[in-house]
């Protein structure tokens, strides 16, 4: 039996969902299922090729998290490209169940959101969980709500596994007779041929390689001047900002968009060193736009407000990435 799940949250650290979806996947795999994870924030540009990979999944798990209003723009293109270029035969005999949880409200109308979508696509219920999560921390030693997550993972390996009949619902009835699937100069046919063209892993990964050659013979042919102070891009801003912390100790690994190598900041007291290249195993990894880096520098922005508002991915001690903002005070912090 194969589950794949599509994750249409942000990734942030302390979301609810990817700790009920990580919780299903642990259930699930020890009854051996086999499980393919699809974070639709990290493929949010190839999210049209998506549904050819329902085809070999005996059933799938939509997760989200409801933020603000709804449950997120990343999952309505992924149903959206279902709708445009998936299997239907396919999807008519595939599973599915939805997990919302939320920090605000409108976790339930967000389930039955994903339920009536799958349902119009004609595919198969089951049965789903949802709720209102302020604080992660929630699920800490709560053996009750983790033997929930675990209940719901263990009916749905029994739904697939027994091929559980359902009734029909009404909304596949109203789709049979009045919708009519909406393409854009293209017909059925082109657009399923369109969507197994950019599926395809091969010409993709050739495309990519193409680009990358390019960037590199463009990026070689820049002038050595232009080069060096690329390579020391930041590193004097922070060297000039820097703030002992008697008895601190880590290592910083940022990767910034556009760099070859990740900037490398390490801190040991008084003792501060900052390069360009890598290092295995940092107390803290970062993922960052040059954008917000600059915003960073120039004090309209700090490290963890970045993190915050997710303009910032990390991986690592949380605590050690709030003490970036006490050893590089920039303007903003001092006033």
């Amino acid at each position: 039996m194969k589950i794949n799940i599509y994750y249409g949250g942000r990734g942030l650290m302390d979301d609810p969902t990817l700790y009920v979806i990580n919780k299903m996947q642990e259930v699930l795999e020890e009854l051996h299922v086999t499980i393919e994870r699809f974070n639709l924030y990290e493929l949010k540009n190839t999210i049209t090729t998506l549904p050819q990979t329902i085809k070999t999944a005996d059933g799938i798990i939509l997760a989200s998290t409801v933020e603000w209003f709804g449950i997120g723009g990343y999952m309505y293109r992924f149903l959206d490209a279902c709708w445009l270029y998936g299997d239907k035969e396919k999807i008519a005999r595939t599973y599915m169940c939805p997990v919302v949880m939320s920090t605000t409200y409108g976790e339930r109308e967000g389930k039955l959101a994903l339920a009536n979508a799958w349902e119009i696509l004609g595919g198969l219920p089951c049965s789903g969980i949802c709720g209102y999560i302020a604080d992660i921390a929630i699920f800490d030693g709560n053996e009750d709500y983790n033997r929930i997550v675990e209940k719901r993972a263990e009916n749905m390996y029994r739904t697939i596994n027994q091929k559980m009949a359902s009734f029909p619902a009404s909304n596949q009835a109203v789709k049979q007779m009045v919708s009519i699937t909406q393409n854009i100069d293209l017909t059925p046919q082109e657009s399923e041929q369109l969507s197994q063209y950019a599926a395809d892993d091969s010409y993709v990964k050739r495309q990519k390689q193409d680009i990358q050659e390019l960037t590199s013979l463009f990026r070689d042919m820049m002038g050595t001047v232009e080069q060096e102070e690329r390579r020391e891009e930041y590193i004097s801003e922070l060297k000039e900002h820097f703030v002992p912390q008697p008895g601190f100790k880590a290592t910083y690994k940022i990767l910034i968009e556009g760099k070859r190598q990740p900037l490398i900041i390490e801190i040991n007291g008084a003792v501060n060193n900052y390069y360009y290249g890598n290092i295995q195993d940092p107390d803290v990894e970062i993922q960052i736009s040059k954008e917000t880096m600059d915003d960073i520098i120039f004090a309209r922005m700090t490290f963890q407000r970045a993190f915050m508002g997710g303009a910032m991915k990390m991986k690592g001690d949380f605590r050690v990435l709030r003490t970036l903002d006490q050893i590089f005070v920039f303007m903003e912090n001092r006033l």
